[in-house]
């Protein structure tokens, strides 16, 4: 068996899963960059080819002559339907599901987002049927190509919640995607779907081959066979180097919210891009996972070494050797983004949180922030800036019983520290925090106010010219230094954020909850050049490529584009 590219894909006798990776390839994929380069009529394009644009994540593009203001246009109110002559600077439209949580990409000519069925694009399956959705689009005028669908699990909202539909992005280079489905399914796709005629394989199963449908080339189901149970959803947006494939599966509690089902399945796993095989996988969160693991992996050579970097349930974050040790996982350093003394109880009044967000790798350092799932609500964050090449446990503290101060206290789901029990924190010498923003006393009063803190947060930052934004749940925009962790200026959206920042063409991008897209000039003082409402909530973040916006509200993907005028108008 072979795969798109013509190599064999069987396993090979006598092979380590190292050596079947391909190393030499991967050092390859780091030169790409952020940016993915598709066929189109003989003529390249630019892309856009995974969340954040690059296994690093950070969400900065090299686009230029970007729009500051526009006008999203009219819509029908019953069926959805755009009315172009009321738009300005909007080249096209495409009409989406009813909830909208997947970031668009852009490679090859497609655009591809995950949303629900709301619209109802493939004829097998009305609007009126809950599924998942990958949908994909021309990029040249935002028409319907094929879509992916997910049927919804029989066990309902603790392992695939109503409406939610997919909310990833999938990766993409050359002819294949990758990405995780609502069903808790890592999945490569055939970009062309089934418009070219031929059904890749080795998975040929699918029910129905039409145009409009996915093509389905392999498919690692992780509930069957690795034991997961994702709570509420899977939501990773995979990341890859080479032949190597990242996943943080998701595995969370039940529907009680106490026990996980099966705290030994794996949370984060290395497979074989090209047929899904597992090369190794790691559960190291176990039974401490608080809620969820919806982060996404990010990667980057640091210290020397490749390292995929993953955001656990745990509220920790994890550094492992990308190559594995042998088909085992390689555990380099593991952080606690958590105080010691912060405790995790149910209803969101918890001071301890997980993470949400991805890490960010730049200039060799690695930047994250705590969050929880946004219906738990508002609550205290905190956002490091982490030495990536330090090893072991480089927490910024160490829980300890003074009974005996020089043993670290085993790692504990709820609380760390239980000083009630004669426990404390004391100062880790291995530390490996450059910096910590949990906020920033502007006032001088003693206390963090509410403009002054820094909340949960699902986003991920975004880095350039010094200068790191963050945006909170609680509505606040964060520019820090880079260096430093302090805070340059702060801006209050007035709405919950969901989403994460797009830096380009010396502008900032940020999207909320009631719709506003917020464009500042990236500058080290707040200069607010415009604000664009979209019709209705904005979860996702912009990405741009060339001179277009591409920004997905809850029901509609809009291309924006200075001096765009649609077709027929």
């Amino acid at each position: 068996m072979s795969d798109h590219t013509g190599r064999t894909t069987g396993r090979g006798e006598g092979r380590s899963p190292w050596v079947r990776a391909g190393w030499l390839a991967s050092l390859l994929a780091v030169a790409i960059g952020a940016s993915s380069w598709g066929a189109d009529g003989g003529k390249a394009r630019p892309g856009w080819n995974q969340w954040g644009g690059s296994p690093a994540r950070n969400n900065v593009a090299a686009a230029k002559g970007l729009p500051t203001e526009w006008d999203p246009g009219q819509f029908d109110a019953d069926t959805g339907a755009w009315k172009p002559a009321t738009s300005r600077n909007v080249a096209w439209v495409a009409q989406l599901g009813s909830q909208t949580y997947g970031n668009p990409v852009v490679a090859g000519g497609k655009v591809y987002v995950g949303t629900n069925n709301g619209k109802g694009w493939v004829q097998r399956y009305p609007a009126s049927v809950d599924l998942g959705c990958l949908l994909c689009f021309d990029d040249r005028d935002g028409s319907f190509l094929w879509q992916d669908s997910s049927e919804k699990l029989p066990t309902g909202r603790v392992h695939d919640w109503p409406l939610q539909g997919i909310c990833c992005s999938p990766l993409v280079e050359g002819d294949r995607a990758w990405y995780v489905t609502s069903r808790g399914e890592v999945k490569c796709l055939d970009t062309e779907g089934f418009r070219d005629g031929e059904n890749d394989g080795p998975f040929t199963a699918e029910k129905v081959q039409a145009s409009e449908e996915a093509d389905v080339v392999w498919v690692l189901d992780m509930m069957k066979e690795l034991g997961v149970s994702q709570h509420n959803m899977c939501s990773c947006s995979v990341t890859a180097v080479g032949d190597l494939l990242f996943v943080n599966t998701s595995n969370g509690v039940d529907e009680g919210h106490i026990n996980l089902p099966n705290a030994a399945a794996p949370s984060f796993l290395c497979l074989d891009k090209r047929d899904g095989k597992l090369l190794w996988a790691d559960g190291t969160p176990g039974a401490n996972v608080l809620h969820g693991q919806w982060s996404s992996p990010s990667y980057g050579e640091l210290g020397g070494v490749p390292q995929v970097i993953f955001g656990g349930g745990d509220g920790w974050v994890y550094g492992f050797d990308a190559r594995g040790d042998g088909g085992k996982a390689k555990l380099l350093w593991k952080f606690d983004c958590n105080p010691k003394e912060s405790k995790y109880v149910l209803g969101g009044r918890a001071d301890r949180n997980h993470v949400i967000g991805t890490p960010v790798v730049h200039d060799g350092l690695v930047y994250v922030a705590v969050g929880e799932d946004p219906e738990h609500g508002e609550g205290v964050g905190h956002l490091w800036c982490i030495d990536p090449t330090k090893r072991g446990d480089t927490s910024p503290e160490l829980a300890v019983s003074l009974k005996d101060p020089n043993t670290p206290l085993p790692h504990r789901r709820n609380q760390a520290v239980i000083k009630e029990e004669g426990e404390v924190a004391r100062p880790n010498p291995n530390s490996a925090a450059v910096w910590h923003y949990p906020g920033f006393d502007a006032d001088g009063n003693g206390k963090l106010g509410f403009e002054e803190t820094m909340h949960r947060t699902c986003g991920t930052v975004a880095i350039a010219d010094g200068m790191l934004f963050v945006a909170d749940f609680s509505g606040l925009f964060h520019c820090l230094d880079l260096k430093t962790g302090k805070p340059l200026w702060t801006h209050d959206m007035l709405a919950a954020s969901w989403g994460s920042p797009l830096i380009a063409d010396g502008k900032v991008y940020i999207g909320d909850e009631d719709g506003d897209i917020s464009v500042f000039e990236l500058s080290r003082e707040k200069n607010l050049l415009s604000e664009v409402n979209m019709g209705n909530s904005v979860y996702s973040t912009p990405i741009a490529i060339g001179d277009t916006l591409y920004i997905a509200n809850k029901s509609h993907l809009f291309a924006i584009r200075e001096g765009a005028k649609p077709e027929g108008r």
